[in-house]
């Protein structure tokens, strides 16, 4: 008998993500079992509950997701779940809360490739603004960006505070510095941009956050992705099909959100593969996403 594949989801929120769930039937999980409302403290039993129910050798095709909408909690999660492992048995692990580590990865994947290939230019040492960078895509694309050596600013639409919380967070767990700076209104954002290269877009969907005054006003913007694909667009006039559309007399260049997406699933997608084909227990994040879609996009 061959052992089946199966995986177990976990999240912290009353429901797992149908998106997910979708995605990792269509990867070839045998079987995908969702557990919701999961806290922290119950990681290490349930982790041990699924491990120990199958012998070390086969313990590879045990596969473990978390989901929710919080990267801090996620990790703490897959933190807690490495260290509930119990040589020689092991399983593997994904952590993609909300889609936004690979959603992240793209967005960010996307940015360098049209950088390198339209503007002669690296990530490395270029100001990145980060819109909506309290919500979980954006606090990842910050993350990421600055693991990259970018020199990385996020912006509250709300004000500074939680913002600089965000900041202090990311100097914590990932030790990186981060800026923090007040979008609240039309004039700040146009400050913000000012000084900026990049603009990255992860706010809410539906909600637009630069518009065809500010951008015709963004004269060092090089690139500008956004991740909203629920209309109004987040960058007004920007396409969602966008892979390197000029968007201003300055050449400023856009990306949308269905280009990204197109590299988001190939990655979420990927990584689920990639926990299937194992033939030794893996563990996945956003740095692990990073590299996927990098390939991915060439």
């Amino acid at each position: 008998m061959v052992d089946k594949h199966i995986l177990h989801m976990l999240t912290p929120l009353p429901h797992m993500s149908p998106f997910d769930v979708n995605m990792a039937l269509d990867a070839g999980f045998d079987a995908v079992i969702p557990y919701t409302e999961v806290t922290l403290p119950e990681v290490t039993g349930l982790v041990q509950d699924a491990m120990f129910s199958r012998p070390p050798k086969t313990g590879v095709r045990t596969g473990i997701f978390f989901g929710g909408k919080q990267a801090i909690a996620a990790l703490d999660m897959l933190q807690a779940a490495k260290k509930a492992l119990v040589p020689p048995f092991g399983i593997s692990f994904f952590a993609d809360p909300a889609g936004s580590f690979t959603t992240a990865a793209a967005m960010v994947a996307c940015v360098e490739k049209l950088l390198r290939d339209k503007k002669d230019r690296e990530l490395k040492g270029l100001r990145v603004a980060v819109f909506g960078a309290t919500g979980v895509v954006g606090f990842s694309a910050a993350v990421i960006s600055a693991l990259q050596g970018a020199d990385v600013t996020l912006v509250g639409y709300d004000g500074v505070k939680r913002v600089t919380d965000a900041a202090a967070h990311i100097k914590e767990r990932f030790g990186t510095d981060v800026k923090a700076a007040d979008g609240s209104d039309d004039g700040k954002k146009e400050t913000i941009l000012a000084g900026s290269d990049v603009a990255l877009c992860a706010g809410r969907a539906g909600v637009q956050i630069l518009s065809r005054a500010q951008l015709e006003g963004a004269k060092s913007v090089l690139i500008v992705a956004d991740v909203n694909a629920v209309p109004p667009a987040g960058v007004e006039g920007l396409d969602m099909m966008a892979r390197d559309a000029v968007l201003n007399a300055h050449g400023t260049l856009g990306i949308g959100p269905l280009a990204i997406g197109g590299i988001k699933y190939k990655t979420e997608f990927g990584l689920f593969k990639k926990m299937i084909e194992a033939e030794k227990a893996v563990s996945f994040d956003f740095r692990d996403a990073f590299t996927l879609a990098r390939e991915l996009n060439g």
